[in-house]
């Protein structure tokens, strides 16, 4: 079994040259950190911003429509939902919505 005293001094020495290792990358990257100012360091990079579509008010209607239709069907019964969706073929969106909203309120 290894003395104490050895195992110390190994350990003393992984320890020196580890702080050495480090003293080195930090002699590396000290010039790149010097050329570049605190402010660039600190922002982070902006997303991409994405540009909003242009709706017209007539577009802006239908998406709502979409909207509401989508989230009625979201609580119905796949029978239920087939319902709905034939009504909404024959007679158009906003009936098929009120009767969503109808078997919705019964279930």
């Amino acid at each position: 079994m290894p003395r104490q005293s050895a195992i110390i001094t190994r350990e003393l020495k992984l320890i020196r040259s580890s702080f050495t290792r480090i003293a080195r990358s930090f002699g590396r990257i000290s010039p790149l950190l010097a050329a570049t100012s605190p402010a660039a360091l600190a922002a982070e990079p902006e997303a991409p911003t994405r540009r909003r579509p242009r709706l017209s008010p007539q577009q802006r209607a239908a998406l709502k429509l979409q909207g509401k239709y989508m989230g009625t069907m979201r609580g119905l019964k796949p029978s239920q939902r087939s319902l709905i969706k034939k009504i909404r073929v024959q007679k158009g969106i906003r009936a098929a919505i009120q009767e969503a909203e109808k078997l919705a309120s019964a279930s």
